[in-house]
C-alpha cells in the first residue's frame, strides 16, 4: 500500500513544485519591471529630446543613468521628425524627458501616446503660467524656448531630479546632491549673464537674430530682442519681413546681427545685404546656439557652456 501511495503522489509533488517555481519567476519579473531599470549595469535608461535636457539628466543622474539625446548639434527641434531608430530608443527608455510647449512640434502625438504606458515628462511643467511668454503670432500658444532664462532651467533641473528620485529611490541622495551642485552652477551662470549683458550700453542693447528664440533671454537679462522669423522656424518669412528688419537696422544704426547654429543663414544675409545697399554696414556678430547646443566634448556642448558662449559673443559684438 505504501508503494502504491508514493507512486501516485510523486507526480503531484512535481506539479506543485513547478507551480511554485513558475510563480516565483513571474514575481521576479514583475519586481524587475517595477524597478524601471532596463539599461546596462542596472542604470536607468533615459531618452531626452533635445541636448539641453540630456545634459541636465546626465548632470543630475551621474553614474546611475545612461542618457541619449535624440536631437544633436545643429538640429532644429521645430522641424524634427522621429526616425525609426528614434522610435526604438524611445520604446526602450525607462524615462523620456521632453521640453513641452510644442517645441517638439512634429513629435507631440508620439509623446502623448507614450505617456500612457511610460514615464514621459515635460521639464517645463512646473513653470508658472505667468512666467511663460506668449507667441505673438499665436497668442494662445507659449514660447517654448524657456532655457534662455537660466532660472527656468533651474526649475527644469528640479523636475528631472524629482523624476529620477521617484523612479530610483535607492539612489535618491545621490540625485539630490548632484542636483544641488548643478543648481549652484546654474545660479552662477545666471548671475554671470546678468552682469555681462549689463555692461553693454543701453542704446546698443538690441539683439537681432534669425528667429525669435531669445525673448526669455531678453526679458531675464534686460536686452531688446528681434528675430526675422517667428518663434517656430516652421513659420514662413517673406520679403516684407526682410525689408522691415533691414529698415529697422538702418534706422537704429544696429552694427551687428547674429546667426544661429540650427537655422539657415540665408535670410539674415539678405537683411545684411539690403542694409548695405542703403549705405549701412551691418556685421555678423557671431554664431549663437539657440535650439541646439554645440558638439559633444566641447564647452558649447553643455548647457552652461552654451549660455556662456552666447553671452560672451553678444557682449563682444554689441559693447
Amino acid at each position: 500500500m505504501q508503494t502504491k501511495f508514493s507512486v501516485k503522489k510523486a507526480p503531484l509533488r512535481r506539479l506543485i513544485m513547478m507551480v511554485v517555481v513558475l510563480g516565483a519567476a513571474i514575481a521576479l519579473s514583475a519586481c524587475g519591471s517595477n524597478e524601471a531599470k532596463k539599461g546596462t549595469e542596472g542604470k536607468l535608461n533615459i531618452v531626452a529630446t533635445i541636448g539641453m535636457i540630456g545634459d541636465v539628466a546626465e548632470q543630475v543622474g551621474g553614474d546611475h543613468v545612461t542618457v541619449t539625446s535624440l536631437m544633436g548639434p545643429g538640429v532644429d527641434p521645430h522641424l524634427y521628425k522621429a526616425s525609426q531608430g528614434d522610435m526604438k530608443k524611445l520604446d526602450g527608455a525607462d524615462i523620456v524627458f521632453y521640453n513641452g510647449l510644442h517645441l517638439e512640434g512634429k513629435m507631440v502625438d508620439i509623446l502623448e501616446k507614450m505617456s500612457s504606458h511610460k514615464t514621459t515628462v515635460a521639464v517645463s511643467k512646473t513653470i508658472p503660467e505667468a512666467e511663460l511668454l506668449s507667441d505673438p503670432v499665436a497668442p494662445d500658444s507659449h514660447d517654448p524656448h524657456i532655457w534662455f532664462n537660466v532660472q527656468n532651467w533651474m526649475k527644469a533641473t528640479e523636475v528631472i531630479r524629482d523624476t529620477l528620485i521617484e523612479a530610483d529611490s535607492a539612489h535618491a541622495e545621490d540625485y539630490r546632491k548632484n542636483a544641488e551642485a548643478f543648481l549652484t552652477q546654474l545660479k552662477e551662470t545666471d548671475d554671470y549673464a546678468r552682469e555681462q549683458i549689463g555692461q553693454i550700453p543701453e542704446e546698443h542693447r538690441i539683439l537681432v537674430t534669425a528667429h525669435d528664440a531669445f525673448h526669455y533671454f531678453g526679458r531675464a537679462y534686460n536686452i531688446q530682442v528681434m528675430g526675422l522669423q517667428g518663434i517656430s522656424t516652421a513659420s514662413e518669412y517673406g520679403s516684407k519681413d526682410v525689408s522691415d528688419l533691414r529698415d529697422y537696422l538702418v534706422e537704429h544704426h544696429i552694427k551687428a546681427v547674429f546667426v544661429e547654429s540650427s537655422v539657415s543663414t540665408k535670410a539674415i544675409e539678405a537683411v545684411i545685404e539690403g542694409a548695405k545697399k542703403m549705405g549701412h554696414t551691418v556685421e555678423i556678430g557671431g554664431e549663437l546656439f539657440s535650439d541646439a547646443m554645440g558638439k559633444a566634448g566641447t564647452t558649447e556642448g553643455t548647457y552652461i557652456g552654451m549660455v556662456r558662449h552666447n553671452v560672451d559673443i553678444i557682449v563682444k559684438a554689441l559693447k
